[in-house]
């Protein structure tokens, strides 16, 4: 999420040019700057180690998904290569008039590459963050999020799963528009489709609140937020930010946020669909849960998140590093 969400800022390296610190400044101190600048300029690539292990080491500990092997990472036009992984472990969905709460961590990895169009966002006080493009696991799912149950309104829960509901979170796209390093800024760390997936011995195997042609297309924020009228905004927290050079000489550079809030209000919720026999209780469900709900009406809160990604110039180079980690 901390996913992680995201964090400061860093070096945007191009073919013709020095590299360009960006974000850096106003986070972290000018010496720190001047290392992270030399770290991501890299005179020449490390050399290509084997793959990654499973279980690479501080400080890339619980990267070992990242698909570094994947094709798009390879492309010789990236400009930098990275990896994420982000824990979320607390929180809430509020969806129409029910609360879905967090009660165990949500898991987000990934892997992501700025290409050579060198695509950035422009922020109010005049600083830009690179934009990524987000390349999901091979081997493992992108989005990992536990099953949660919701109470009736107005009925006993005696029988779980019949008397309540049992939820879960499921990708239903895409996750695009990867800005980690819009730390504190209005502006998304990316933009994440989800569906909800209802279980109930009376709702039959297909029972969603959203599906893949329309998700509930969260942009979760450290930043505030932007709701539709006269919804008051909310604020998330970038938590506290930390950077670490590779151990072993290579060029990656790894920025963590430790105790992030990343929110957002700006979302709508549709109506659930294909639950019950042919649909039958579409509209219990909408009723009971408040649905559809435009924006304004719902809200989504990634609290104590803690999120790491590492970025360098080289697909090589992030491999050996990884790879390395492990013998350490």
């Amino acid at each position: 999420m901390r996913t992680d969400s995201t964090s400061t800022s860093t070096a945007a390296t191009t073919t013709a040019a020095a590299p360009r610190p960006h974000r850096l400044r106003r986070l972290l101190p000018p010496a720190a700057v001047a290392a992270c600048a030399a770290l991501l300029a890299g005179v020449a690539p490390a050399t290509a180690a084997p793959a990654a292990a499973a279980a690479p080491g501080a400080p890339y500990t619980g990267m070992g998904n990242c698909p570094v092997a994947a094709p798009a990472m390879h492309d010789p036009s990236n400009l930098q290569v990275g990896c994420l992984v982000s824990v979320t472990n607390a929180g809430k969905f509020t969806l129409g008039n029910t609360v879905v709460p967090f009660n165990s961590p949500i898991t987000l990895q990934f892997g992501f590459y700025w290409d050579k169009s060198a695509p950035e966002v422009s922020f109010p006080d005049g600083s830009t963050a690179n934009q990524y493009t987000v390349v999901p696991p091979t081997s493992a799912p992108l989005l990992s999020a536990p099953m949660v149950q919701i109470n009736i309104p107005g009925i006993q829960n005696y029988l779980p799963g019949i008397t309540s509901v049992f939820a879960q979170v499921e990708l239903a796209g895409p996750v695009t528009k990867f800005t980690p390093l819009a730390t504190g800024e209005p502006y998304p760390v990316f933009q994440l489709p989800i569906k909800l997936h209802l279980y109930n011995a009376l709702f039959g195997a297909h029972c969603y609140v959203g599906s893949d042609a329309a998700p509930l297309l969260l942009k979760p924020t450290t930043g505030s937020t932007a709701p539709a009228g006269s919804t008051p905004p909310m604020t998330g927290d970038p938590g506290t930010i930390g950077y670490d050079p590779d151990p072993n000489g290579h060029n990656a550079l790894v920025i963590s946020e430790t105790n992030a809030s990343l929110v957002d209000n700006t979302f709508a919720v549709p109506g659930a669909n294909g639950c019950g026999l042919l649909g039958s209780l579409n509209q219990i469900i909408n009723w009971t849960m408040g649905l559809p709900a435009a924006p304004g009406k719902d809200s989504v809160s990634f609290q104590q998140t803690n999120a790491s990604f590492v970025l360098d110039t080289d697909i090589a180079d992030l491999t050996a590093a990884l790879g390395d980690s492990t013998a350490h």
